[in-house]
């Protein structure tokens, strides 16, 4: 009898759990103690949102440690957790009896059963499960039946062009017949020493992880079952199953108005062109992109999704958020640059945002609380411009902006 491609993906996991599992979230309570991190990541989902309203969490796939984080991070939330791995949800139970998470409940429940829980969610995380899942549309659309009519989506899959190294040798292992076993894993991971220095998988090697622990390794390279979409392959797919695309989780590598791609004669011109086959073409024209991060909505979602506009007067009401993680350096910088500015999510290095003295000044004034007008009020050169230096820190990804004054 042939083996269901979702029972090998669930016994895959039951030997080979995955993420490797965490015994301490302290640094995680440390890093959401601060409410202003809190509030930056609910407005990057949901700009008009209001953050004070308690949350029900949907954690789909949550791994060994997924959804015990996100009840670390929304301890006045309610998170749910569900994924078929029952070793995954054993860690997952630990977590949640060190911690005493009593926000958190867990569930042995596989995606397309979701509805069995027979809930929704204002909020659900599905990172890293959707693309190895048999039917994938499936999937989705089963989240969707469960996702609140207002609510938001953060979703990771992979992304095709950048992991054309890792089908390779996926395929590569498949016909050498090389199997998940631990000697097998640390043959494996020696041989991977030995490919030429020019072959695709070679820049993985070094930015990622995954191959210095033997269950992230089979996870890459010897998972049963995967898939990876490009830029318009995402779009159809999210059309397939009721959903509407929102945002990229960090936007700036997308965009042809950030980087290099600035200053290319094709900027001006990649600018004019609808906003998703910006996006399509700059992943072709980076081509290493190996995920895609992005926040949804369903199709018939009724609030505002992410109506971050400069045209007209309503981004005076626009209220930004620093994001926590950014990194303002102050050496090596550019000629006439006071700093610039660092999303450490970025993978690319020519994402950095130099800032002059003026732009420094503004941007140091965001709290949490001002809006755009009261910051720039005052008059002068630099305010009259700052519109645009905002909305450029937005395209960044090194502001959000909580926009609910502006739907009130």
């Amino acid at each position: 009898m042939a083996v269901n491609s979702g029972d090998a993906v669930q016994s895959f996991y039951e030997r080979m759990p995955y993420p490797p599992p965490l015994s301490n979230l302290d640094r995680q309570r440390e890093l959401y103690a601060n409410p202003q991190r809190r509030l930056a990541v609910f407005h990057l989902r949901s700009p008009a949102g209001d953050p004070g309203v308690r949350q029900e969490i949907l954690v789909a796939g949550c791994g060994t440690f997924q959804a015990a984080v996100a009840a670390v991070r929304e301890p006045n939330s309610h998170v749910t957790g569900i994924d078929f791995s029952e070793t995954s949800l054993r860690h997952t139970e630990k977590l949640q009896q060190a911690y005493a998470l009593k926000n958190l409940e867990l569930h042995q429940l596989s995606i397309p059963d979701v509805g069995k829980l027979g809930r929704t969610f204002d909020q659900i995380l599905c990172t890293g499960v959707l693309h190895h899942l048999p039917d994938p549309d499936l999937g989705l659309k089963s989240l969707r039946d469960v996702l609140d009519r207002n609510g938001t989506m953060q979703v990771m899959v992979y992304a095709a062009l950048g992991r054309s190294g890792v089908y390779m040798i996926q395929e590569y292992c498949r016909l050498a017949g090389v199997t998940p076993s631990p000697k097998e894993l640390e043959d494996l991971g020696k041989a991977l020493n030995y490919l030429p220095g020019d072959h695709p998988l070679v820049p993985l090697l070094h930015s990622t992880k995954d191959f210095k622990h033997p269950d992230a390794l089979a996870d890459l390279l010897l998972h049963p079952q995967d898939r990876a979409y490009t830029v318009p392959q995402l779009h159809e797919w999210l059309d397939r199953c009721g959903m509407s695309f929102g945002r990229w989780f960090e936007q700036a590598p997308y965009l042809p108005q950030c980087g290099a791609l600035a200053n290319t004669p094709h900027a001006a011109r990649l600018a004019a062109l609808p906003e998703f086959v910006q996006h399509a073409a700059v992943e072709l024209f980076r081509g290493s992109m190996i995920q895609h991060h992005f926040v949804a909505y369903r199709d018939d979602c009724l609030c505002p999704r992410q109506p971050v506009v400069f045209s007209g007067d309503d981004w005076r009401d626009y209220i930004p958020i620093r994001l926590p993680w950014t990194a303002i350096v102050r050496d090596r910088l550019p000629a006439g640059s006071a700093a610039v500015l660092r999303n450490p999510g970025h993978k690319y290095a020519d994402l950095g945002l130099p800032v002059n003295s003026a732009e420094l000044a503004l941007f140091e004034q965001i709290d949490g609380t001002r809006t755009l007008d009261e910051i720039v009020a005052g008059g002068g050169t630099v305010a009259q411009d700052s519109p645009q230096f905002f909305r450029q820190l937005w395209l960044y990804d090194q502001i959000v902006f909580d926009t609910s004054r502006v739907q009130k």
